[in-house]
């Protein structure tokens, strides 16, 4: 038998890896930021959005999909990792990026490596916002067509989503893209927020951002058409978290960690609507295996169109320090039931946040409660403190309103939640339970301070300093 020389071996090598790249899918994410799952296939009357629509009526709609982190730095880190933020060290959010950094555990790496050494080219569209120290190298650009004629590429598109929304620039750039408004008289608040005219509006608004966001998935799809990919690409469309509001991003309530999750592509079932409980990083298994890579054994996102596939009996949700902010909330959930542990049940829904001060949409709600127009539900968001655990049957009570917990009736679900949480804080090695080093928050803070104007510096050095008597009161 003849023996091929060194070089030719190479070659025959880089042959067969250029062939087998070319059999591979395309993979695409759409990641929305600060959306919930407002519209027309997940049951929103309001608008229509005929795009995303087409995405599900295509492929496969999952209706109970939520993320780990309701706010958008930790829900991206593990989203790229396919692991939880509290296993990885990047739970609290926008952390690490002052002197203090975070390092990835050794064997922990991007998806985006992974699809690089099949044979992808990898691309990223804007947002990243990860914890941790990364390389920008894993991605080779930010346009999937600058391939190699015939290579497979993994494109992520990050769509601004619902921050288009809360001034006068952003309401000019919707009306550019949808030449028209939605009228408030459509807009249903959920009954925990007041009918304040500044809220209606600023849901209203939010509306549009979502007709803005199902035009844009449009885009994306006509030029995978355009360029003839579509046929062989998986599309996946989530959102980073819910929508931005009181009870919303930050939280843990289902305004804040559910998320709209839709995957259409070559083989699955179109039409198919899924009840399992899945979280967001499961896109990042479920991709790889549909590119053919192997996914690694210490990722704790699963592949969901495997055959061996067994769902899960609950899902847990984290939130931790957001921005000068410090908290730590975690969430259980099952198909029925929703329980809430708020470790600083001493401290207000609301806490003290320069971001989450600044909005219309609370500064309504501060105002209406100083006018006693709250009612009960409404003032708990204003309340000095709040409950240590909370408990909701959600087929009962589906706004996550009426609190269980001390009723005892349910004394042996409430138990048996507890015990799920004590599980899965073992289990994933749940970080977030030793509270952050003032040499962390310290660094990351500085941060913070050096890109504020005056006015918002104020704001953040008198929330700083609350955290910090807060802790020492033992708060």
């Amino acid at each position: 038998m003849t023996r091929l020389s060194a070089p030719l071996l190479v070659f025959f090598s880089l042959f067969l890896s250029a062939i087998n790249a070319a059999e591979k899918p395309n993979i695409v994410w759409i990641v929305v930021e600060d959306m919930s799952a407002h519209f027309s296939c997940y049951g929103e009357t309001a608008i229509e959005t005929p795009n995303v629509d087409s995405l599900a009526k295509e492929g496969v709609l999952f209706r109970n999909a939520f993320v780990t982190a309701p706010v958008c730095s930790t829900a991206r880190s593990a989203m790229i990792t396919g692991m939880y933020q509290t296993s990885i060290g990047a739970h609290h959010h926008r952390s690490g990026r002052g002197e203090v950094k975070i390092q990835l555990p050794d064997e922990v790496r991007l998806i985006p490596e992974y699809f690089r050494e099949a044979g992808y080219y990898v691309t990223n569209k804007t947002k990243t916002d990860y914890n941790f120290e990364w390389d920008p190298s894993i991605y080779d650009g930010k346009d999937w067509t600058k391939r190699k004629a015939g290579q497979p590429f993994f494109a992520q598109f990050q769509l601004i989503g619902g921050k288009m929304r809360g001034n006068a620039n952003s309401d000019r750039r919707r009306l550019e893209k949808l030449g028209k408004r939605v009228d408030t008289s459509l807009v249903q608040l959920p009954p925990y927020y007041p009918p304040h005219p500044e809220i209606i509006k600023d849901w209203a608004d939010y509306l549009e951002t979502v007709l803005v966001t199902d035009f844009e998935v449009g885009e994306i799809v006509d030029q995978l058409k355009e360029h003839g990919e579509l046929e062989n690409t998986y599309v996946f469309f989530i959102t980073d978290h819910g929508i931005s509001h009181a009870r919303g991003k930050q939280f843990c309530y289902d305004e804040g960690i559910h998320i709209p999750f839709i995957v259409s592509g070559p083989g699955l079932e179109t039409g198919s609507i899924r009840d399992d409980l899945i979280i967001h990083i499961d896109m990042a298994a479920t991709s790889l295996a549909l590119a053919g890579i192997e996914i690694p054994e210490y990722m704790q996102a699963v592949d969901l169109f495997a055959e061996a596939y067994q769902a899960r009996d609950y899902v847990v949700s984290a939130r931790d320090r957001c921005d000068e902010t410090v908290e730590r909330i975690r969430s259980v959930r099952t198909a029925n039931y929703k329980y809430i542990r708020n470790y600083y049940p001493q401290r207000p829904h609301l806490q003290p946040n320069r971001y989450k001060e600044a909005k219309t949409i609370l500064k309504a709600i501060r105002e209406w409660d100083e006018k006693e127009k709250l009612n009960p539900v409404q003032s708990s968001l204003t309340a000095p403190s709040r409950p240590y655990e909370e408990l909701y049957d959600l087929n009962a009570d589906p706004w996550e309103i009426r609190n269980l917990s001390n009723n005892p009736q349910y004394a042996t679900l409430l138990q048996s939640m507890r015990d799920k949480l004590s599980e899965w804080i073992e289990e994933t090695n749940d970080l977030g339970q030793t509270p952050e080093s003032d040499e962390m928050y310290d660094s990351d803070m500085e941060v913070y301070q050096s890109s504020r104007n005056s006015e918002q510096l104020a704001v953040l050095e008198r929330n700083i300093e609350i955290m910090k008597r807060w802790r020492d009161e033992g708060k």
